[in-house]
């Protein structure tokens, strides 16, 4: 290991996520069947996942999302 290696600490912001609106609903629908995947004894990654999910818009808004129109758009550069 490196020396000038510094571990992220807890609570420390670890990585910041810019996403067009396609790839924002594609991080969603995934997480959410992540969550949906995990059983009651696993509390602990349960929370991470509700965690990361509660940091991204709404869930109408996200329904809102027209993922064919959305990806579409990004294929012609728009």
């Amino acid at each position: 290991m490196s020396e000038d290696f510094q571990p992220i600490q807890p609570g420390e912001v670890a990585f910041r996520l810019d996403l067009t609106a396609a790839e924002l609903k594609v991080t969603h629908t995934a997480l959410r069947s992540l969550l949906d995947d995990y059983g009651h004894d696993e509390q602990d990654v349960i929370k991470v996942i509700q965690t990361v999910i509660s940091k991204l818009p709404d869930e109408h808004s996200i329904r809102a999302i027209d993922l064919k129109r959305e990806a579409a758009r990004e294929v012609r550069g728009e």
